[in-house]
């Protein structure tokens, strides 16, 4: 009984932030309950194996991003492909250079941003392939450092630096497509 009142004393506050990460690995609201509840339940069953004084954090996270890869991973048939290798390093601040920077010590990518709502950040982000939207999303949403990622992936961490930066250069690119459908840069600009 007491290591349940302490598995809920450590944990619980996590939930939130966890779900929130389970909703965007899952893209569907039920499915990231579904997530967060086995990674609870995987948690608990293996709580006595937990040091504390340890991250617990990161300890949550990893199983949370297992329990993803194994479930609902399994679930495809075949994994996403990638075609990133073409697109270019420091794509959307290639091209938003011609903007005007609105206001003393703002960039032209900060005042690009600021035409772009959560929901098309959020689409943007939605459209990784899975490996690279978690890697993106546990070091720039959850702000986990590379071992710690790497920890939480169980993949080497020359391979979460580089799904960061290939997930990275993505994501420009998808917002680059976006402020161009808005006209925030021009289309001359696309030749680069």
């Amino acid at each position: 009984m007491a290591d349940r009142a302490r598995f809920s004393e450590l944990t619980m506050e996590h939930m939130p932030a966890l779900y929130s990460a389970a909703l965007r690995m899952t893209r569907n609201p039920t499915d990231a309950e579904d997530l967060v509840q086995e990674t609870f339940l995987k948690a608990y069953r293996a709580f006595d194996g937990f040091q504390e004084g340890t991250n617990l954090r990161a300890w949550l996270y990893k199983i949370l991003t297992n329990t993803f890869i194994n479930s609902y991973r399994a679930a495809k048939r075949r994994p996403e492909k990638a075609d990133v290798e073409d697109v270019e390093d420091l794509y959307l601040y290639h091209r938003v250079g011609d903007l005007q920077a609105a206001g003393v010590g703002r960039s032209a990518e900060d005042e690009v941003f600021s035409h772009f709502t959560d929901t098309e950040v959020k689409g943007a982000l939605e459209s990784l392939p899975e490996a690279f939207r978690i890697a993106v999303l546990l070091a720039d949403v959850e702000g986990f450092s590379y071992k710690e990622i790497a920890d939480i992936t169980d993949v080497p961490i020359g391979t979460v630096m580089s799904r960061i930066h290939r997930g990275r250069k993505a994501l420009q690119k998808a917002l680059f497509e976006f402020a161009r459908e808005r006209g925030l840069v021009g289309t001359a600009d696309s030749g680069r």
